[in-house]
């Protein structure tokens, strides 16, 4: 059957399932628009079950927009600690400040306000949208764009941005009026668990109004260009512990990878210059009874981090930098950290 002959049949097809096999969802047992908002950028680029307890968490702590617009960012940081791409919690927090301040509190019900927000793209627009407030608007993301690219045979690649105003349009057009969450949700449920990279047909509930299916080619697509290569950078990250046991970090600057973040003392090995020198020439700092700890590989969107980890202890006459200073344990703990840090510092303890 061709989906766009038999729009009826399709929706039902896939809302029955919807409602039939969905997981169980902390923020689907919700309409609230701003718990929706939380949850959508927390997934982006972010495994579910990731998310769920940092979810949790967060809408504990900050329970309504005016809690999280009046809180301090390192205090918003530490409960974004460890779920990576910082700057979505920033973005959010913006985004919501503008909300408090402009709208009451209340989120935007329609597409041209809400997509004002900072850090609200289309695709969080329409969920938001459509799941908060029965509006009927696309929603498309990785897992939409694979679903249809194989339900209507859709060749463009969805590596280009301008791509994704044609799923768009076509959600439009297959969206069900009545129960556009569902809709929404049904077709991400879909692409998540079924409509995988590697397709799971035999148990897909829409299968008989797939072309691609019907024509063997599902694995075909989605067509999507690869990525420029990665650019690898091998760095090293020094613990230093003081004579009262206290450990030296330091603050990332306020722009760029990681910013605010805190870390233990870090350099790129660009050279075969050694650990100690490069460490004198760019934080001033003497080191003394250094030790490897662990190795391993830290991957952002654009850059591989190759990272070795020391052990080290400060000589007497050392100053340390400016924008360092020396924490104990707890409060080590309390400092919102990269997930790079977090592992180094489990590796410490574990090691106490």
């Amino acid at each position: 059957m061709q989906i766009l002959e038999h729009q009826d049949e399709f929706r039902e097809s896939l809302l029955s399932w919807y409602r039939r096999e969905k997981r169980d969802l902390p923020w689907r047992r919700t309409s609230n628009p701003y718990y929706i908002w939380i949850s959508e950028v927390m997934l982006q680029q972010t495994r579910v079950d990731t998310v769920i307890p940092y979810y949790e968490r967060f809408v504990e702590k900050f329970p309504t927009m005016s809690a999280l617009a009046e809180a301090e960012e390192e205090e918003l940081l530490k409960q974004w600690e460890g779920l990576g791409y910082y700057s979505r919690a920033r973005n959010l927090q913006a985004g919501v400040r503008e909300v408090v301040e402009n709208y009451g509190g209340s989120v935007p019900a329609n597409r041209k306000e809400i997509s004002a927000l900072k850090g609200v793209g289309p695709y969080t627009a329409g969920a938001v949208l459509s799941i908060a407030y029965g509006i009927p608007e696309h929603a498309v993301d990785g897992n939409v764009m694979r679903v249809l690219s194989r339900l209507l045979i859709i060749e463009e690649d969805i590596a280009i941005p301008r791509t994704k105003k044609i799923f768009e349009k076509v959600v439009m057009d297959l969206i069900d009026k009545e129960d556009p969450s569902s809709f929404n949700q049904g077709l991400m449920e879909l692409g998540a668990t079924i409509c995988t990279p590697k397709p799971r047909c035999l148990l897909c509930p829409v299968r008989d109004f797939c072309a691609a299916f019907l024509e063997g080619r599902q694995e075909e697509l989605p067509v999507k260009t690869k990525k420029t290569k990665m650019k690898i950078t091998p760095v090293a990250s020094v613990v230093i512990r003081n004579e009262q046991g206290q450990w030296l970090l330091r603050q990332r600057p306020a722009k760029g990878l990681l910013a605010n973040l805190w870390e233990f003392p870090m350099i790129e090995l660009t050279d075969d210059e050694p650990l100690h020198d490069k460490m004198r020439a760019q934080y001033g700092i003497e080191l003394h009874h250094c030790k490897a700890l662990i190795n391993f590989k830290h991957v952002f969107s654009h850059i591989t981090w190759e990272l070795q980890s020391y052990l080290a202890e400060l000589s007497s006459m050392t100053t340390i930098p400016d924008d360092a200073q020396f924490f104990t344990e707890e409060e080590v703990e309390a400092l919102p950290k990269p997930v790079p840090v977090i592992k180094i510092w489990n590796e410490i303890k574990g090691n106490a």
